[in-house]
C-alpha cells in the first residue's frame, strides 16, 4: 500500500487483524501540485495468482506489495513499495460512469482511473489482484464497484474519492463477472457471471449479503441496469431478448422472478403470442383424429417439449443495442433494425414508437443534411447511412426527453409524446458513438466514441460537443524517453498513433496519428527525434522538437521485410532495425546524415532479441544478437561491433549490395547451454540471459573457463529463480546497475545487476491483459514506462525508495551522458527542425493497400535475396516509386554489370545466333540421306541435360495430372460401385421392361429386394400368432352352437353363410389381392384392430401380400420376357431366309430385325462396349507390342491364302463352286454363238440351227427363271405374313399384361391405403402418448412447484404473523413513550409542560437527499426500499438539531430538562420512524404473500387443465382404439346418391350385418310375446274398469242427491237471490254490472301503470341524487383528509396560541350540526320504512282487487 507506514503494514499483513490502512488515500507531496493521486486496495488475503501452467500457485497469504524475495546471497531486497505509479494512461473499454458530477472513472487494465472534467487531472486507483473486469460506478452516492479477473473472483465496492474500499463480495463464480449494475438508491448491487455458471445475483453490498441469484446457462448478457424508480426492477438484456427481473421481498428473503419481454420481429410488427405445448383450444378433424402439439408431434418429452418451437414457425425479433430507464418506468430500447420501442416494466407489453411527421421546411432541410452525410460518406468510402432508420448504440433520459446516438457520430434529441417522437440533431462528432452517460445534476453528457474518444455536451447550453479525453484507439506498442529523459516521453500504438505525454504528470501535449501498421519505436538519444517502423519495412523519422506539434520529417523504405525492432545506442550514432528473415539494418541516427543507410547483416536463424552495449570511451557499440538454433535445444548468441568510422567512410566496410564485410564488424558466436527468450550484455562479458523453458534468470560469463570442449557450449554459473512465470524478457538500465525482468503474468522486477538482489517488483499489468509487452528506464533512472501486451495500459513508475548511492550513481551517468551529448543534440536538433515535412499523401496509395496485395506485389515485382555468403537473394521491386533501399542497390549493381558486360554479350548472342544455323543446317543435310544413315534427333541435341531436366519436368505433370485423373476415376469407381450394389446387387429381381413389337406400349415388371432373415422370421412369427387368435374363436363359436338351437335349418343356414361370404369376401376386406396371388385369410378383419401390437403386425401381413402379390406378377413377366426372346429368334431365323430371297431377287429392301431394348436387357448399362468410346484407346506398351504381333500374323495369314493355285483356279473358273445349285438358276445364263456379232443375212444353215436351238434354250431358261422367281416371291410373303402375325399376337399378349398389371396396381395401392392409414393410427397413438407422457411431467413440475409455493405461502404466514407481533409491539412501546410523557415532566409546570408537549409533538419537514435537490434528475422522486430507513432517520436526526437546539427552549425552563426532553423526543421520532418502517415491511410481505397465492392459484388452475387434458387424452386414445378406419371395396354405382343432400353419418356406427340381423329377430319374438301379454291384460282390465267407473257414478249421484237436499233445506234469500227470483232479465242485468267493473279495472290498471311509472321515475331521480351523493362524500372524505392535517396542524397552533375557548365554540357548533344531521338521517330512515310499508299496502291490495294477475 502506497500511502501506508511500516507498521500499518505490519498489521496489514497480520490475518487475524483488520489492516490499520484500510481505505486511507495516498497524499499528495507539496512539491508535486501537479502529481496525481495514487490508491490501492488492500487486498483481503489473495496474493499473485499463478498461471495453470506453472504447475503450482504462489503463496495466497501477502499482498504483492507485501512479498518479499530472498536474494541468492541470503541478503533480503526492499519489497515491491520501492517502486510507486507515477500515472496511468489508456483506454481499454468504453466503460466509463459519473462518480460525482464532475468527476468520470473508467477502467484501464489493473487501474480505474479518475478524471477531473474542470481541472482535467487525473488519479489512480490499483486493482492489486490483476485485471479490472466488470465496472460500474454509482454518481448519487459516489461509490463504484469493479471485479478482478482471477479465479473466483472477488467484487470490489470503493467509495470517492476517499478511494476506500468499503467491502468485498465473494460469490461462488469461478472465472469472470461480465456485467455490474449498481442501483440508483438503496446498497443493491448486481451481477453477471459468464462462462461457466451464467448467474444472475444481487446483492446488499452494505451488508455483505448475496440477497438472490439465479442461473441462465449459455445467455450471454450485453447490458444490466436497475430502475431508478423501483430498485426492485433489473433490465437484463443480450443480443436478441430483453427481460425484466422482478426482485420480490419477504422481509429477509428475496426472490428473482423472471419476465420476458416478447420483442417484434424484424418487419416491426408483433405475432400473436401463442402457446404451443397448451394451445387455447383442441381442435379434432373427423378423419385425421385430434390435432396435438408441435412438441408432441416431434417427440418430446421433457422440458424441451414446453419450449419448442419448428423452425420454420420461428422468427427472427429485433436485436437490441441499447436501452435506459425513463421515470415512469418505462424502457426504451433501440435496435440494430433502426426502431425504438417503449417496453412497460410492469404489463410487459412493448409499442413501436413512430416518428412524427415533420413540418415542410424541416423535411427539406433533413433532406439536405442526409444528402450531404451521404455524399461524405461515399467520399470516405463507407455505405451511406439512413438517419432517419438510424440504429441506436446508446442511449440517455431526462426531463426534456431522450437523447441518443449511432455510428453515424450524430447526438440525436427525441421528444416522445404518446407514441410518437420529433426528432432534431443535437451536435456531430463524426465518431462513432457507443456509450451516453448522464451526470449526476444532469448537467453534462458523456459521449464516448468507439476510437477512444470522450466529449463533453452541455444540453442546457446547447453548444457543440467539447472534448474531454482523446486516449488511443487501440492498445500501446511501445513507449521512450524523449531526450533528455527527464521531461517528456513518447508512445505509440499498433495504429502508429503517436503520442507526446508530459513526464511530470502524465498530461498528453500532442497528438499524430500516421494510419499505418507501426510494428516498433525508438527515441534516439542524440537529438529530438524519433523512429517508427512498419510491417511494411518501413522506418518513419519524426520530429518532436516541439513537443505540442510533432511532425514526419523523413521516410526510408528498407525492404519488404517487416521491421520487428529498433535500438537507438547510447551515444545516438547508431540506429540498429532488427526485421524478419534474420535481417538487421545499420542506419545513421543523424538527422545531418538523413538517416543514411549504412549497411546490413543477415544471420542464420531467428533472431529473439538484439541488447545494445555501448563503449563510450572506445567509442565502440557491441551489439549483441539472440539466435534460436531449431537443431538443439540451446540459445546462441552472435556479437558485432560497430565502430565510429563506419559513420565516416562507409563504402570500405560494405560489398557491392550493401552487406557489411565480417571483417569490418568482427563477428562473435557463442553457444549456451539453455534456450533463452531474451539476453542482454554487461561488460567484462556478463550476460544475462531469461529461460524459456523455467522461470530462471541464468548469469553467463564469456570466458574460455566456461566453455565445454565438445560440443562447444557455454555453461551458466549461476541460475537465479525469476518469480515470475510466462515468457519473459529483460532490460538493463542506462548506467548498466539494475535489471529489469517482464513477463506474461504483468509483474516487473528489478534486479541489481552485481548482486542479483530484487530491489523492486511492481504487479502493473496481469496475466489477462498478456502482461507486459515492453519496458524502458529513463536516462536519469528515476522514471519507469511499462506498456501492457493487450489491457490498453500505460504505466510510469518512479521510484519511492532507494539507497542514495544508486541514485548518485544514476544522477552521475546521466550528466556525464548528457554532458557528452548536449553538443550533437543542439546541432542535430537546429538540422531537424529545418527539415521539411514529409507528405504522407503520396504514400496513401500504398498504405491503404491490404496486406495480401501487398506481399502479393513484393513477390511479384522482386525475386532476389542477399545471403550471409554473398549470393543475389534479397527482393527488390521493378517499381521505381515503390522501390526499396535493398531493392535499388540491386537495380544498380544490375545495371552497371549490364553495362560492364555488354559487349562480351553481344559476341555471345552472335555466337549463339551462328551456331543455331549450323545445328539447322546439319539436320536438314540428316533429313536428305537413307534411313540407315540418318542420325536420331537426340544427337542434335547440345545441351542434353536441359533436355533431360524438360522431359523430367514434363512426365512429373504427366504423372501428377495421371494421378489426379486415376483418383477422380477412383472416387467415380467407388461411387459407381455404391449405387450398383444399393441398386443392382441387393435387388433379387432386377428391373427391366418388355415392350410391344408394332406398338407403343410397355411393361415394367416390379425389382425385389429379397427378404432378410429377420423379416422372413417376424413374419413367420406374426402368422403362428395370426393362427393361433384365428383358433380360438372357432373353437369357442362351436362350442356355443352345440349348446344353442339354430332357427334356420342347417342347409339353409349353411346356403346364408356361403352366400355372405362370398358377397362380403372382397367387400369387407378392402381389396382384390386375392386374385392376384395374395393370401387375404391370414389378415386380421378389420373391425379387429383395437391394439397396437394387431396393428403393426397386419402391416406386416399385409407388406407380405404385397410382395407375393409382385412375386406372381414377376412371374408372369418372366414368361412374356421368354415368349419375346423366342419371337426374336424365330424371326431372325426367318429373316435369314429372307435375306436370302432378297439377295437373290436383287432387292434393296430393308429388312425388319427386332432386338431387345436397353431398358429390356438392363444389364447393358453395366458394361462399356467399344463402339461407346469415342476417344481413341489408350494402349500400354505391352498391349501395343501384342497388336502389332497379331497383326503381323493376320497379314502373314492372308498372303499363305493368296499363294494357293488350287482355290486361285477354282474362284477363277467356277466361282468357287464345284457345283450348280438351284438358288444360283437365277445367276445363270447362256452364252450366245460366236457367229452372233455377224450379220443374219451372212448366217448359213448349221448357224441358224444353232442360233434357233440358243433361242429355244433361252426361252427355256427364262421360263424357268419366272417361274422360280414367284416362288421366292410367294415364300418371302409368307414369312413376312408369318412375322406379322406372331409379333401381332405378342403384342396382344403384351397389353394383356399391361391391363393386368393395371389392376395389380389398383390391387397394391389398396394394400399400402391399408398400411398408410395403419401406420398413420401407431404414429398419432405414438403421438399421444408422448403428449400424455409430457403432461405428465409438466404435471408432476406443477406439483413440486405448487408445493414449493405452498410451504412458501405457510412460512409467509407464519412469518406475517410473527411480525405482526414485533409491530404491535413496537405500536405499544410508540404508546409508552407518549404516555410517559407525563410522568417525566410531572415536575415541570403545568404550562411549560403544556408548550413541551407541543413541542414533543412537533416534528421537521421530510427531509430530502441534498445531493438531489436543485438538479435536473428525472429520477429525483423515485421510491425508496424499507431499507432505506436508517438513511432517512439519520437525515431526519439532522434535521431535528435544529429544534433541538436552546433557542426553541421555552423560558424559564431548566437546560438539564431541556436535554432531557429533546432526547426523549428524538426517542419518539425513532420509534415513530420504526413502525413506520415495519408497516411498510408488513405491507411488502403481504404483498409477497398475495402473489404466492395468485402463483398457488394459476399453478392450480394449470394443474386442473393438466387433469382435464388427460382425460381427453384417453378418451381419444379410446376412440382411436374403437372408432376404426375400415376400407371398403364397392363397385361402381353403389354409393350414388340420387338427392344431393348427403346424410350426415358423424353419428353413426359401423357393425356387422349379423348382429343386427340376430338383434331385430330377439326383439321381434320379444315384442309379440309383449304384444299377446298385453292384449290379454287390456282384455281382462277393461271389465274391471268399466266395473269401478259404474260403481264410482252411483256414488256421485248418491252424493249429489245428498247435497241438494241439504241445500234446499239451509239456503238463504238474499238480495240477489230475491232479485234472480224476481228479475226476468237477470242475465241481461249481470252482464252489464261485469261490463261496468270491467270498465272500472281498466281504470285502475291505467292509475296503477302511471303510479308505477311515477315511481320508477322517483327511484331514478333518487339513485341519481344517491350517486352524486355518493361523489360528494367521496369528495367529502378527500377533504376529510386535507382537513384532518390541516385539523393535526391547527391543533398544534391552537395548542401553542392557547384558544381553547374558541375551539369550544366551534366544537358546538360542529356537534349542533352533526346532531342535526343525525336527525335528518333518522328521518329519511323514518320514511324510507313509510314507503316500503306503502309499496307492501299496495302490492296487498293490488293482489286482493285483481287476484286473477
Amino acid at each position: 500500500m502506497p500511502g501506508a507506514t511500516a507498521p500499518q503494514k505490519a498489521a496489514g499483513r497480520c490475518p487475524g487483524r483488520k489492516p490499520a490502512c484500510k481505505g486511507r488515500s495516498v497524499a499528495l507531496p507539496p512539491s508535486l501540485p501537479a502529481q496525481e493521486v495514487v490508491g490501492t486496495l488492500p487486498r483481503a488475503g489473495g496474493g499473485l495468482e499463478r498461471m495453470e501452467e506453472a504447475g503450482k500457485a504462489r503463496g495466497a497469504g501477502a499482498a504483492p506489495e507485501e512479498l518479499r524475495a530472498e536474494a541468492p546471497g541470503g541478503r533480503s531486497s526492499a519489497a515491491e513499495a520501492a517502486l510507486d505509479v507515477s500515472w496511468v494512461q489508456g483506454f481499454s473499454s468504453k466503460n466509463f460512469g459519473f462518480i460525482n458530477n464532475h468527476t468520470v472513472c473508467y477502467p484501464c487494465g489493473n487501474y480505474i482511473l479518475f478524471l477531473d472534467i474542470e481541472t482535467k487531472k487525473t488519479s489512480v486507483l490499483q486493482c492489486q489482484t490483476g485485471q479490472v473486469g466488470a465496472f460500474t460506478a454509482n454518481g448519487n452516492r459516489q461509490v463504484l464497484a469493479f471485479s478482478d479477473r482471477k479465479l473466483n473472483p472477488i467484487i470490489y465496492v470503493c467509495t470517492f474519492p476517499e478511494l476506500s474500499k468499503l467491502t468485498e463480495l465473494k460469490g461462488n463464480v469461478q472465472l469472470d463477472y461480465t456485467l455490474l449494475a449498481l442501483s440508483f438508491t438503496g446498497s443493491y448491487l448486481a451481477s453477471y457471471s459468464s462462462i461457466p455458471e451464467f448467474i444472475l445475483s444481487v446483492w446488499n453490498w452494505q451488508e455483505n449479503i448475496l440477497l438472490c441469484s439465479v442461473s441462465q446457462p449459455g445467455v450471454t448478457a450485453t447490458s444490466l441496469s436497475f430502475n431508478p424508480m423501483n430498485w426492485q426492477q433489473l433490465c437484463f438484456v443480450n443480443e436478441s431478448s430483453i427481460t425484466v427481473w422482478h426482485i420480490e421481498r419477504n422481509n429477509d428473503e428475496h426472490h428473482l422472478k423472471r419476465n420476458p419481454v416478447k420483442l417484434p420481429n424484424g418487419q416491426n410488427s408483433m405475432s400473436p403470442g401463442e402457446d404451443l405445448f397448451f394451445p387455447v383450444s383442441h381442435s379434432e378433424d373427423q378423419y385425421y383424429g385430434p390435432v396435438l402439439p408441435v412438441s408432441a408431434i416431434a417427440g418430446l418429452v421433457g422440458d424441451e417439449a414446453e419450449t419448442f418451437m419448428p423452425r420454420n414457425d420461428i422468427e427472427p425479433s429485433v436485436h437490441p443495442t441499447a436501452h435506459c430507464w425513463t421515470a415512469a418506468s418505462e424502457i426504451y430500447m433501440g435496435c440494430k433494425e433502426g426502431f425504438i420501442l417503449a417496453i412497460d416494466a410492469k404489463t410487459h407489453s412493448v409499442s413501436v414508437l413512430q416518428q412524427k411527421p415533420p413540418p415542410e421546411y424541416v423535411r427539406k432541410i433533413s433532406d439536405v443534411v442526409s444528402y450531404a452525410r451521404r455524399e461524405e460518406q461515399k467520399k470516405k468510402g463507407g455505405k451511406p447511412e439512413d438517419l432517419q432508420k438510424t440504429a441506436l448504440f446508446a442511449m440517455a433520459f431526462c426531463n426534456e426527453g431522450l437523447y441518443a446516438a449511432g455510428r453515424e457520430g450524430m447526438l440525436f434529441f427525441y421528444h416522445i409524446k404518446d407514441a410518437q417522437y420529433e426528432m432534431k440533431i443535437c451536435t456531430d462528432i463524426l465518431q462513432p458513438i457507443s456509450s451516453l452517460i448522464f451526470s449526476p445534476d444532469y448537467t453534462i453528457l458523456l459521449l464516448i466514441t468507439d476510437q477512444g474518444t470522450v466529449y463533453t455536451y452541455k444540453p442546457a447550453h446547447s453548444r457543440e460537443a467539447v472534448k474531454l479525453l482523446d486516449a488511443c484507439s487501440s492498445c500501446f506498442l511501445a513507449a521512450d524517453f524523449l531526450t533528455p529523459g527527464n521531461k517528456y516521453c513518447v508512445s505509440v500504438t499498433a495504429s502508429a498513433e503517436v503520442q507526446v505525454w508530459l513526464l511530470e504528470d502524465g498530461t498528453c501535449l500532442s497528438k499524430l496519428n500516421l494510419n499505418i501498421e507501426a510494428t516498433a519505436m525508438a527515441c534516439c538519444p542524440s537529438s529530438n527525434s524519433v523512429a517508427l517502423g512498419t510491417r511494411r519495412g518501413q522506418i518513419y523519422f519524426l520530429d518532436i522538437t516541439n513537443a505540442e506539434a510533432p511532425r514526419v520529417v523523413y521516410r526510408i523504405f528498407l525492404s519488404k521485410f517487416p521491421v520487428l525492432s529498433l535500438h537507438y545506442d547510447q551515444s545516438g550514432q547508431f540506429l540498429i532495425a532488427r526485421a524478419t528473415e534474420g535481417h538487421i539494418f545499420i542506419l545513421d541516427a543523424r538527422p545531418s546524415k538523413l538517416f543514411q543507410v549504412l549497411g546490413y547483416v543477415v544471420f542464420a536463424g531467428e533472431i529473439l532479441g538484439l541488447s545494445i552495449v555501448s563503449d563510450l570511451k572506445d567509442d565502440t557499440v557491441e551489439v549483441v544478437v539472440l539466435l534460436n538454433v531449431a537443431e538443439v535445444q540451446r540459445a546462441r548468441l552472435e556479437i558485432f561491433f560497430l565502430s565510429s568510422a563506419l559513420l565516416t567512410d562507409n563504402d570500405k566496410f560494405v560489398n557491392e549490395y550493401g552487406m557489411f564485410n565480417a571483417t569490418a564488424i568482427r563477428k562473435e558466436k557463442y553457444d549456451l547451454d539453455y534456450p533463452l527468450s531474451s539476453a542482454v550484455r554487461l561488460k567484462d562479458n556478463l550476460v544475462y540471459g531469461y529461460c524459456t523453458r523455467a522461470p530462471f534468470i541464468c548469469k553467463y560469463h564469456l570466458s574460455e573457463e566456461n566453455k565445454l570442449e565438445d560440443p562447444a557450449v557455454y555453461l551458466s554459473e549461476k541460475r537465479i529463480p525469476s518469480n515470475q512465470f510466462g515468457s519473459g524478457f529483460l532490460c538493463l538500465s542506462p548506467n548498466s546497475r539494475w535489471l529489469a525482468s517482464a513477463a506474461k503474468d504483468g509483474v516487473l522486477f528489478i534486479y541489481h545487476t552485481f548482486t542479483m538482489d530484487i530491489l523492486a517488483q511492481k504487479h502493473c499489468h496481469s496475466y489477462q491483459g498478456g502482461g507486459i509487452r515492453s519496458m524502458v528506464f529513463s536516462l536519469d533512472g528515476k522514471f519507469i514506462l511499462v506498456n501492457g501486451e493487450k489491457d490498453g495500459a500505460l504505466v510510469c513508475l518512479k521510484w519511492k525508495k532507494i539507497d542514495n548511492i544508486e541514485v548518485e550513481e544514476a544522477d552521475h551517468h546521466w550528466h556525464s551522458l548528457l554532458a557528452l551529448l548536449n553538443k550533437s543534440t543542439s546541432d542535430e536538433d537546429n538540422v531537424l527542425k529545418s527539415m521539411a515535412e514529409w507528405q504522407l499523401d503520396q504514400e496513401s496509395t500504398l498504405e491503404s493497400l491490404p496486406e495480401e496485395k501487398f506481399k502479393e506485389a513484393a513477390f511479384k515485382s522482386s525475386s532476389v535475396e542477399v545471403a550471409e555468403d554473398g549470393n543475389i537473394t534479397i527482393w527488390y521491386s521493378a517499381s521505381t516509386d515503390d522501390m526499396s533501399w535493398i531493392g535499388q542497390i540491386i537495380k544498380k549493381v544490375t545495371r552497371e554489370e549490364t553495362e560492364r558486360f555488354a559487349s562480351q554479350k553481344e559476341e555471345l548472342q552472335m555466337g549463339i545466333k551462328k551456331l543455331r544455323k549450323t545445328i539447322q543446317k546439319m539436320m536438314h543435310e540428316n533429313e536428305q540421306v537413307p534411313d540407315i544413315e540418318q542420325l536420331e534427333q537426340q544427337e542434335f541435341n547440345l545441351d542434353t541435360e536441359e533436355q533431360e531436366r524438360t522431359q523430367a519436368e514434363a512426365e512429373q505433370k504427366v504423372a501428377t495430372v495421371r494421378k489426379e485423373i486415376e483418383m477422380k476415376n477412383l472416387a467415380n469407381y467407388y461411387l459407381q460401385n455404391v449405387i450398383k450394389h444399393e441398386c443392382w446387387d441387393a435387388m433379387y429381381v432386377k428391373g427391366r421392361a418388355v415392350k410391344c413389337f408394332h406398338m407403343a406400349c410397355e411393361v415394367k415388371n416390379y425389382p425385389l429386394k429379397e427378404r432378410s432373415e429377420e423379416e422372413l422370421e417376424t413374419l413367420e412369427k406374426v402368422l403362428r400368432l395370426q393362427k393361433i387368435e384365428t383358433a380360438d374363436p372357432k373353437v369357442q363359436k362351436k362350442n356355443v352352437e352345440i349348446e344353442s338351437e339354430t332357427v334356420l335349418p342347417e342347409d339353409k343356414g349353411e346356403k346364408a353363410e356361403v352366400m355372405a361370404d362370398d358377397s362380403a369376401s372382397y367387400c369387407l376386406t378392402g381389396s382384390l389381392s386375392s386374385l392376384y396371388g395374395g393370401d387375404t385369410s391370414i389378415l386380421y378383419h378389420q373391425w379387429d384392430l383395437h391394439t397396437r401390437e394387431q396393428k403393426v403386425n397386419q402391416i406386416v401381413l399385409l407388406k407380405d401380400i404385397i410382395y407375393k402379390v409382385k412375386t406372381a406378377f414377376n412371374k408372369e413377366f418372366d414368361t412374356v420376357v421368354q415368349q419375346k426372346e423366342q419371337e426374336i429368334a424365330r424371326v431372325k431365323e426367318r429373316n435369314l431366309r429372307i435375306r436370302e430371297i432378297l439377295a437373290q431377287l436383287d432387292l434393296q429392301v430393308e429388312v425388319w430385325e427386332p432386338s431387345l431394348a436397353d431398358n429390356e436387357k438392363p444389364e447393358r448399362a453395366l458394361t462399356v462396349q467399344d463402339s461407346e468410346i469415342k476417344a481413341e484407346k489408350y494402349l500400354t506398351e505391352q498391349e501395343r507390342e501384342k497388336a502389332e504381333l497379331l497383326a503381323k500374323l493376320e497379314m502373314e495369314r492372308r498372303n499363305a491364302a493368296m499363294n494357293n493355285d488350287r482355290l486361285r483356279a477354282l474362284n477363277d473358273m467356277m466361282g468357287g463352286m464345284l457345283e450348280v445349285r438351284k438358288e444360283d438358276i437365277l445367276k445363270m445364263d447362256i452364252s450366245p454363238p460366236p457367229f452372233i456379232s455377224k450379220p443374219e443375212h451372212s448366217w448359213n444353215e448349221e448357224e441358224k440351227k444353232v442360233f434357233s436351238e440358243y433361242e429355244q434354250k433361252v426361252k427355256e431358261l427364262n421360263e424357268e427363271k419366272e417361274k422360280y422367281r414367284r416362288a421366292l416371291e410367294n415364300e418371302l410373303k409368307k414369312l413376312e405374313a408369318s412375322i406379322q402375325e406372331t409379333t401381332q399376337h405378342f403384342d396382344e399378349t403384351v397389353c394383356k399384361l399391361s391391363e393386368r398389371k393395371v389392376k395389380l396396381e389398383m390391387v397394391i395401392y389398396q394394400e399400402e391405403f391399408k398400411i398408410v392409414y395403419l401406420v398413420y393410427a401407431l404414429l398419432l397413438d405414438e403421438e399421444l402418448g408422448t403428449r400424455e407422457a409430457g403432461l405428465h411431467h409438466f404435471l408432476m413440475k406443477k406439483e413440486n412447484e405448487k408445493i414449493k409455493t405452498a410451504r412458501t405461502i405457510q412460512t409467509a404466514k407464519n412469518k406475517i404473523e410473527a411480525y405482526r407481533d414485533t409491530r404491535e409491539t413496537a405500536i405499544a412501546e410508540e404508546k409508552n413513550l407518549e404516555c410517559s410523557f407525563t410522568k417525566h415532566f410531572a415536575d415541570v409546570p403545568a404550562n411549560l409542560r403544556d408548550e413541551l408537549f407541543q413541542l414533543y409533538k412537533h416534528r421537521p419537514k421530510a427531509p430530502v437527499t441534498g445531493m438531489l435537490l436543485g438538479t435536473a434528475n428525472p429520477y429525483v422522486d423515485c421510491s425508496g426500499s424499507a431499507e432505506d430507513h436508517k438513511e432517512a432517520l439519520i437525515l431526519l436526526m439532522k434535521a431535528m438539531d435544529e429544534l433541538d437546539s436552546s433557542e426553541h427552549m421555552p423560558k424559564g425552563l431548566n437546560p438539564s430538562v431541556w436535554e432531557h426532553f429533546c432526547l426523549a423526543r428524538r426517542n419518539k421520532i425513532k420509534s415513530e420512524e420504526l413502525v413506520k418502517w415495519k408497516d411498510r415491511t408488513l405491507t411488502e410481505m403481504q404483498t409477497f404473500l398475495q402473489r404466492r397465492m395468485d402463483e398457488n392459484k394459476k399453478t392450480e388452475s394449470q394443474i386442473e387443465a393438466i387433469f382435464q387434458e388427460l382425460t381427453w387424452l384417453e378418451e381419444e386414445k379410446m376412440k382411436l382404439q374403437l372408432n376404426l378406419t375400415v376400407q371398403f371395396l364397392l363397385k361402381q354405382g353403389q354409393v350414388e346418391l340420387q338427392s344431393a343432400d348427403i346424410p350426415d353419418y358423424t353419428d353413426a356406427i359401423l357393425i356387422n350385418k349379423s348382429v343386427i340381423e340376430e338383434l331385430n329377430c330377439a326383439i321381434m319374438a320379444q315384442g309379440e310375446k309383449k304384444i299377446a301379454s298385453m292384449v290379454e291384460c287390456k282384455d281382462f282390465s277393461k271389465g274391471i274398469f268399466q266395473l269401478e267407473w259404474q260403481h264410482k257414478k252411483m256414488r256421485m249421484q248418491i252424493e249429489d242427491l245428498k247435497q241438494k237436499a241439504q241445500d234446499i233445506v239451509t239456503l238463504p234469500i238474499s238480495k240477489d237471490r230475491q232479485l234472480f227470483l224476481t228479475e226476468l232479465n237477470y242475465d241481461s242485468n249481470i252482464e252489464h254490472r261485469i261490463s261496468v267493473m270491467e270498465q272500472t279495472l281498466s281504470i285502475m290498471d291505467k292509475l296503477h301503470k302511471k303510479n308505477v311509472k311515477h315511481q320508477q321515475k322517483r327511484i331514478k331521480e333518487l339513485e341519481k341524487c344517491i350517486s352524486l351523493k355518493e361523489q360528494e362524500n367521496y369528495e367529502l372524505s378527500l377533504e376529510l383528509k386535507e382537513m384532518l392535517v390541516s385539523v393535526s396542524k391547527r391543533r398544534h397552533i391552537f395548542e401553542a396560541a392557547d384558544t381553547q375557548h374558541v375551539s369550544q365554540r366551534i366544537a358546538e357548533q360542529r356537534y349542533q350540526e352533526i346532531l342535526k344531521q343525525k336527525h335528518l338521517r333518522g328521518l329519511v330512515k323514518e320514511q324510507e320504512e313509510q314507503f316500503e310499508i306503502l309499496q307492501g299496502e299496495v302490492a296487498r291490495l293490488r293482489s286482493r282487487t285483481f287476484p286473477i294477475l
